[in-house]
């Protein structure tokens, strides 16, 4: 199994965000570390982004950031990016495509996070 660990941070952009023409921005930070013994390079990435109303769309494209950045055993990368939503409250989720150094490619699950403006969960 290729042992690749996503973790996700994520905000509400107060000052990017406008509550009265349904904008509402949030950032998120991605860390992605290989705990395998392979050396492996993220080729694509894969999003659902759904926002509070039930509404989908897929980004799909090559790396992330305008980066594919190759990760030997023990190390990582760390990146921010931005989603827009018409609702105070979304959800992501996906998966990066990876290529092991032996050309076998791989995909990495991306389990859903929220995406939520403070105190619009209970």
């Amino acid at each position: 199994m290729n042992d690749i660990d996503v973790s996700v941070e994520t905000w509400y952009v107060e000052k990017e965000s406008d509550p009265a023409t349904q904008r509402y921005v949030f950032a998120y930070t991605i860390t992605i570390t290989n705990q395998s013994q392979n050396t492996s390079q993220l080729m694509s990435r894969h999003w659902l982004v759904t926002d509070g109303e039930g509404d989908s769309q897929e980004v799909d494209g090559p790396g992330v950031v305008g980066k594919q950045p190759t990760l030997a055993p023990g190390e990582s990368f760390r990146y921010t990016s931005a989603a827009i939503l018409e609702t105070a409250v979304g959800t992501m989720q996906g998966h990066y495509e990876f290529q092991a150094h032996h050309g076998d490619l791989f995909r990495v699950p991306i389990e859903p996070f929220i995406l939520a403006m403070p105190n619009a969960v209970h």
